[in-house]
């Protein structure tokens, strides 16, 4: 292993250099052109990365700029990677350039780095130094490069609609060591009824916490002062009260986290409804809020508290928008695994409405279960360990939703190591150099061991 090692390591500025050039493109998702489902941006991200891979070698194939291939390998059977080359809104307070691979040491930032351009090339890596050390190819193997992941995954729609299922595989796209089930994914809209706030807006995606808001109130005598008092008692990171002209302003900023983790974030929005709330400024959607949406981020305010062997439901509210006197908030939903739509229905039946606002379900995604016996989990799990030594951390039900929802056979793995925070999602995302030529490693062991399945 030492061997492949050094030759990882070797490769090591050639994958930065690579990876450099996916993050130096903007590929969030844009209004569609012709030709270009997902906007410019995307579509350029493919072209770069299919791009690369012919370069290394690889037959490519690009699907109508909804998602791309790379392949090696002959047979019937598939084993399948997939990764994406879209991105989440820059947002937050970066330190470096977001479209501008910044190397300090072994971190290495820039929008993508993680999540999920990094991986990407991670996974392209292990197929060419497998290729090259002639281990006989039963099966082809297929890096597939979507570019619709963070906003709806109709990339990969589009691929099971125009090419091969896939006989099993992983989506280099959570963590390590396995990820053998993703919670259901449940999306609500809250709806203020009277308010005598002037404007409330913060946050940038549904998805993640809502890190940073502005909010606009009449003022009242004294109410600045005791809004300063609560306001020094929060988690916030940063906070300002200023009074004008008859209205009371206040900035908050907390701290971002993935819809996914939202307890591991400061919500801005729910910190301002608290603390307003705290002053005696006396509003509907302010009660609303604290009674059915509130900063515990348990979805108790709706009736959906619930916890199984797998995880605990959780509640994220993303985006606080004011337009024409009304408030709205986007909430986000992880359902844990063994929780079925119609027991979610009865749970929130009557919960989401009173005099002061309502609650507008929108959709319920169904979870993702494989056991942890199987062999689809077994075979990346090992490969994991035989790597890292690590039997600590066992497979693992997370929030996030992956490709493996959308694609058959196929479980997220990587690349993300237990205990760090490579702050995806958020200002100053990063990928550690060690840490990708560890995973090109393991993803090489995985897909020997998929091989063999």
């Amino acid at each position: 292993m030492s061997t492949i090692k050094e030759e990882i390591h070797a490769l090591s500025e050639e994958m930065l250099t690579n990876l450099g050039k996916l993050v130096a493109i903007d590929s969030q998702l844009a209004p569609a052109k012709e030709g270009m489902p997902f906007g410019e941006g995307p579509a350029k991200a493919l072209e770069m990365g299919l791009q690369i891979a012919q370069e290394l070698g690889f037959k490519t194939v690009n699907l109508d700029n909804y998602c791309g291939y790379a392949e090696m390998g002959e047979g019937e059977e598939i084993v399948g990677i997939a990764g994406h080359l879209d991105i989440v809104p820059v947002g937050g307070d970066w330190t470096y350039d977001p479209f501008v691979l910044t190397r300090k040491g072994d971190y290495v930032y820039g929008r993508g780095t993680t999540d999920d351009k990094g991986p990407v090339i991670e996974a392209l890596y292990a197929m060419k130094l497998l290729r090259d050390s002639g281990v006989k190819l039963n099966k082809r193997v297929r890096l597939i490069m979507g570019c619709n992941e963070e906003t709806g995954s109709k990339c990969m729609k589009h691929y099971n609609e125009v090419a091969e299922e896939l006989s099993c595989g992983f989506t280099p796209d959570a963590n390590f060591p396995c990820i053998h089930g993703e919670k259901g994914h449940m999306s609500m809209m809250a709806y203020s009824k009277n308010t005598k706030i002037i404007s409330m807006n913060g946050g940038f995606v549904s998805n993640a916490v809502c890190d940073t808001c502005n909010t606009v109130i009449p003022a009242e005598e004294g109410l600045k002062d005791k809004l300063e008092a609560v306001f020094a008692e929060t988690r916030l990171q940063e906070y300002k009260v200023t009074e004008e002209n008859g209205q009371i302003s206040i900035y908050a900023k907390g701290i971002p986290a993935h819809a996914s983790t939202p307890t591991l974030g400061v919500n801005a929005a729910g910190v301002i409804c608290e603390c307003l709330a705290k002053a005696g400024f006396e509003d509907d959607f302010v009660k609303f809020y604290n009674a059915h949406i509130g900063t515990a981020c348990d979805g108790s305010g709706v009736g959906l508290k619930f916890e199984d062997e797998y995880g605990e439901l959780t509640l994220c509210n993303g985006i606080v928008k004011t337009e024409d006197g009304h408030i709205t908030c986007t909430i986000d939903i992880r359902v844990p695994v063994t929780l079925k739509a119609d027991e979610i229905r009865k749970m929130c039946e009557g919960q989401l409405e009173d005099e002061n606002g309502r609650i507008e379900l929108l959709g319920i995604g169904d979870a993702l279960f494989f056991p942890k016996e199987s062999p689809l989990v077994n075979a990346l799990y090992k490969a994991y360990v035989d790597v890292t030594g690590d039997t600590e951390n066992k497979p693992m039900v997370i929030g996030g939703g992956t490709y493996a929802k959308s694609l058959k056979n196929i479980i997220a793995f990587g690349p993300e190591m237990p205990g760090i925070d490579y702050r995806i999602h958020g200002a100053d995302e990063f990928i550690l150099v060690s840490g990708m030529e560890q995973a090109v490693l393991v993803y090489i062991e995985a897909i020997k061991n998929l091989l063999a399945i």
